[in-house]
């Protein structure tokens, strides 16, 4: 296993608020009971208690807002790169990197509501091959 100490961070991001959008938009709208109140902050601290980072070799991502949860992915793993963008994602520049990978806990990862999902992307394209040729690794489909 690599050290830690030689990887090297390429990139580091937060979910956009703008996943609860439909949510805040109706707890504004029903603003007059309490309890919409509380979804709104609860979706507002779960968004923003989601950390991703991308290094040379992995991808961490980090959730939780009082107790922490910890994965990570390997680079190598991925096996395919989807960009998904709804309709108010793509008026704010934002949009879903979907990974399909050969991980068996993680078969899909999903870096969601980034900000230039296109850039992200491409860099987790360059550096999945860039992985590859460092480690020797090659992907065979078996059908």
């Amino acid at each position: 296993m690599a050290a830690r100490g030689k990887e090297e961070t390429l990139w580091e991001g937060r979910p956009s608020q703008w996943v609860n959008f439909g949510v805040y938009a109706l707890c504004l709208l029903t603003c007059f009971l309490i309890v919409p109140l509380f979804v709104a902050a609860w979706r507002w601290l779960k968004i923003g208690n989601t950390r991703y980072e991308l290094t040379s070799e992995r991808i961490f991502l980090t959730t939780g807002v009082f107790s922490k949860q910890h994965d990570e992915l390997e680079l190598y793993r991925v096996r395919d790169i989807q960009i998904v963008q709804s309709f108010w994602l793509r008026l704010v520049g934002a949009g879903d990197v979907v990974l399909m990978t050969s991980d068996k806990t993680t078969p899909t990862f999903t870096f969601r509501a980034v900000k230039q999902p296109r850039e992200l992307s491409d860099a987790v394209r360059m550096h999945v091959e860039a992985c590859r040729q460092a480690k020797g690794v090659r992907e065979f489909d078996v059908v």
